[in-house]
């Protein structure tokens, strides 16, 4: 009777060994998708200095689109948090239309090699931005749901394990586009 209580025990442990160790995966799991996502928006605050410097060259009187972009940019360095980051990264990124919207009014500019060459690299990185996003998100999904479910949420109440914030897409984004003729 004693080796039947002791091999509970003993499966008991090791089943609660199992859910803690599927949390500290998905926590870490987590922590290194949202890491990977702050490799490419660095990447992005770096692109745009060269960007600018580009537009500025041809529409050197847009000086509020350029002022906009460097206060965003600022902000979004600065931003901490999926939605924080989020917030600021939408702006920035409402900001880096307007560049291209005055891009368009200027033939010369478009035809440049370097503003094609940085273009395509932030069409690179806006993609890789999106796969990291997708990706992170699918993980926070997945840890979320994990600490909501029973057994696994009795656990991870014991260890504090918090849920983690989704990083979202401007309400913007999500809007259909519409096509007027």
């Amino acid at each position: 009777m004693a080796w039947i209580v002791l091999a509970v025990i003993v499966l008991l442990g090791v089943f609660l060994i199992g859910m803690y160790n599927s949390l500290v995966q998905l926590r870490v799991r987590t922590e290194s998708a949202w890491s990977d996502i702050d490799v490419q928006l660095k990447r992005r605050h770096d692109l745009i200095p060269n960007l600018v410097e580009t537009v500025k060259g041809y529409a050197t009187h847009e000086k509020d689109t350029f002022e906009n972009i460097a206060k965003f940019r600022s902000m979004a360095m600065q931003a901490t948090g999926p939605a924080d980051k989020a917030a600021a990264e939408n702006q920035l990124t409402g900001a880096l239309k307007s560049l291209f919207a005055v891009a368009e009014n200027y033939p010369q500019l478009q035809a440049s090699q370097e503003f094609t060459q940085l273009q395509n690299s932030l069409s690179e990185i806006e993609d890789a931005i999106q796969n990291a996003r997708r990706y992170y998100n699918a993980v926070v999904r997945d840890l979320n749901t994990k600490i909501q479910s029973f057994p696994t949420n009795i656990l991870a109440g014991m260890f504090n394990f918090q849920q983690k914030q989704f990083f979202e897409a401007a309400a913007a984004d999500r809007e259909p586009v519409a096509v007027k003729f």
